[in-house]
């Protein structure tokens, strides 16, 4: 009898917490449906160009399973391949043929070679000997050298956003908040003063974490560590500011951490990792709503590509942005509410 006694006031408990009973069934659905919905998607098709190919040549490829572009200049070609619009091209060197590979992923890479196995049917399996070149990265590169930088910044993220939200949730429980409001700090002094006392920890702690995955684990790093660094303070912020601001509507440390499948799972699928080319146009779009899209494409352009502030300063006029507007909202949440 004691013990169904417990088990009626638990399940009591649980029923009055609407947010737990919803979260309990509606977050695995969720994350199911974006599983789905990202390996379900169609298949990889890569494009590729030709540069320069003599007709002969161009006649016996098979271009099932390709996306061609052709061009009567290399330098085209290369000019394209550098911006991201081609996977790899085709060219001739002598009588040899030459293929080019964008080279940052090793994925698309692993298809351009597939399609490129079978392109030459007239020739046999394998086609006619072929000279492979990359213009980022090697053969030698691996699937963790790609996904590295998605996953350096998907850890920053979630670290930050879930340490700061639970101590500011002391901060408010404790009543230390509750003094500051009556105390003669403005609002905006209250707010910045939490990020400057939070984030000189989140960036110890950002900064860490890069240098030990790059220099200890030998992550892949053709570009500068510093830029490396700026991605990842401004990334930490952001994750600060939102874990702030959504603690906000939290009473206690458990539901701090239901906020993770609704804020934090969904924006892992939609940063990179997975390959957006794939997913339906009405569904990628939620990547480029995601701080942590924008932080995840820099870190691989510095990383993979070796590229510098002018490849990434888009990225983080963004990542600055979001940071603005969940501070801007923290401090409207505290103007309005007298107690949080």
């Amino acid at each position: 009898m004691r013990i169904m006694a417990l088990t009626r006031r638990i399940l009591r408990q649980i029923v009055r917490d609407k947010r737990t009973m919803g979260l309990l069934i509606m977050a695995p659905i969720l994350v199911m449906t974006l599983l789905y919905l990202v390996f379900e998607g169609e298949d990889y098709v890569p494009n590729i160009g030709f540069a320069g190919l003599p007709v002969p040549l161009t006649e016996q490829i098979d271009r099932e399973g390709a996306q061609i572009r052709e061009y009567e200049a290399v330098s085209d070609a290369r000019k394209d391949l550098e911006e991201g619009s081609l996977d790899a091209y085709l060219t001739i060197d002598g009588s040899l043929p030459q293929l080019v590979l964008e080279g940052s992923d090793p994925t698309v890479n692993g298809e351009v070679m597939t399609w490129l196995r079978g392109a030459f049917p007239e020739s046999g399996q394998s086609g006619p000997k072929t000279e492979v070149h990359y213009l980022h990265g090697s053969s030698d590169m691996g699937v963790f050298d790609y996904f590295g930088p998605v996953l350096l910044g998907f850890f920053v993220f979630f670290f930050v956003f879930l340490i700061a939200g639970v101590s500011f949730l002391r901060e408010r429980t404790t009543g230390t908040l509750d003094r500051l409001l009556v105390s003669p700090l403005r609002k905006w002094e209250i707010v910045t003063g939490y990020m400057l006392g939070f984030g000189l920890f989140t960036i110890i702690q950002a900064s860490l974490i890069a240098v030990y995955t790059i220099y200890v684990l030998g992550m892949v790093m053709e570009g500068n560590f510093l830029l490396v660094l700026l991605v990842i303070v401004l990334l930490s912020f952001t994750a600060l500011s939102l874990g702030i601001l959504l603690s906000t509507f939290a009473n206690n440390e458990l539901q701090m951490i239901q906020f993770i499948p609704l804020v934090i799972v969904p924006q892992i699928f939609f940063s990179g990792l997975f390959n957006l080319d794939t997913i339906a146009d009405w569904l990628s779009w939620i990547g480029r709503l995601t701080p942590l899209y924008y932080a995840a494409d820099a870190l691989r352009a510095i990383m993979v590509r070796g590229e510098g502030v002018g490849a990434i300063g888009w990225n983080l006029v963004l990542l600055a942005c979001f940071s603005l507007l969940f501070v801007s909202l923290n401090i409207l949440l505290l103007r309005k509410y007298r107690k949080i």
